[in-house]
């Protein structure tokens, strides 16, 4: 089903809330320089994340560059609400999330708590481009039957598509051929005429070859099997793998924690009432065992909607994965208050996104 600009709009509510306004567009921006202006700053959150974690440049230094620079020009950039042109009318956007972070930012003076603040902001930030270029990728698919048709030739009129030539003679080939020339006409021929037997010389020339390649190698690996018993010296200790450190959304794992564990913690925080860190635990708890199983890769830097992606060929899980995903997104970054009743439907949920891997 075709949806309008507006309908499409409205799915962003997730991770910040558009309503549709029906004032005048003279003082709204467009969606490209909204766009731009979210990338720009995620970027200097993603340079300023990894600044903080290899310790590059002085703590003080540091904290001036993210209060000058940074909220700075979230501050500057980013109004308490604006209004962006779109398809079929304009739309009212609100930054409070984003400028409230950053007055929080501003004021934190403990670095490992400045670092989550980051992160959080950059998971933001990540999410509303995400969901952007969903938008935008929705509305380019709406093409006609004729620019398919178009785009279709253009492919097939591609040189990967057309008939290979004719495959010429390679080098290798070339010498191969000259070699089993020369060895022909360096063998020693006949006196007399052979009927039935004029290649039997040649053969057995490469017969022998052959066997004494087969001696060679046969020897050779007697040699590699052979020495390490023979000299115990020689033999190679398997170096110690070393466990490589996983960082989930910016939160570090220890080297033998598990989902198991992580989902245990996770039922700790909703017994205790912290809902909204129960929440991200059991998500992050989902993406470690996702990675055990081999279905996602995990990377320092890779934010919620880039795991969502990473599944997205697997037709069983991505959709019970999103339904995750977005219940993650609607209590951590505060737009909904966090109940018991979304605890038991995260719990749910997680579980059917494990079953259907």
């Amino acid at each position: 089903m075709k949806l309008s600009a507006p309908t499409m709009i409205t799915n962003v509510i997730c991770v910040v809330t558009i309503v549709l306004a029906l004032g005048t567009a003279c003082l709204a921006v467009t969606a490209d320089s909204y766009k731009a202006k979210i990338d720009s700053a995620r970027k200097i959150a993603i340079r300023i994340e990894n600044s903080m974690r290899s310790d590059e440049g002085g703590e003080i230094e540091l904290r001036d560059f993210v209060n000058r620079e940074f909220v700075g020009q979230i501050r500057k950039e980013f109004p308490a609400a604006e209004r962006i042109e779109w398809k079929g009318g304009t739309v009212e956007a609100t930054n409070a999330w984003l400028l409230d972070k950053a007055r929080d930012l501003e004021g934190e003076a403990d670095s490992d708590k400045r670092l989550l603040k980051i992160v959080e902001i950059r998971e933001y930030l990540s999410a509303i481009l995400f969901k952007l270029e969903d938008l935008e990728n929705e509305a380019a698919a709406v093409r006609t039957k004729d620019q398919d048709k178009q785009k279709l030739g253009e492919i097939l009129r591609r040189e990967e598509y057309q008939k290979p030539q004719e495959k010429q003679e390679s080098v290798f080939q070339r010498w191969l051929r000259e070699f089993f020339e020369w060895l022909e006409s360096v063998m020693p021929r006949p006196s007399g005429p052979m009927q039935g037997f004029s290649g039997m010389g040649f053969l057995t020339v490469l017969l022998q070859v052959a066997v004494y390649g087969a001696l060679l190698a046969l020897l050779g690996f007697l040699v590699y099997k052979l020495a390490p018993v023979l000299f115990p010296k020689l033999k190679r200790t398997p170096k110690p793998k070393k466990k490589k450190e996983r960082v989930i959304l910016g939160e570090k794992l220890g080297e033998d924690a598990t989902a198991v564990d992580l989902f245990a913690e996770a039922e700790r925080l909703a017994r205790e009432g912290n809902l909204r860190g129960a929440i991200r635990k059991g998500y992050i708890a989902l993406l470690c065992d996702l990675s055990d199983r081999k279905v996602i890769g995990l990377a320092r830097n890779k934010t919620n909607r880039d795991y969502l992606r990473d599944v997205r060929a697997r037709r069983d899980l991505h959709p019970k994965m999103k339904s995750v995903t977005d219940t993650f997104e609607r209590h951590w970054y505060g737009f909904q208050e966090s109940a018991d009743q979304d605890w038991a439907q995260f719990r749910e949920e997680y579980q059917e996104a494990i079953r259907s891997v």
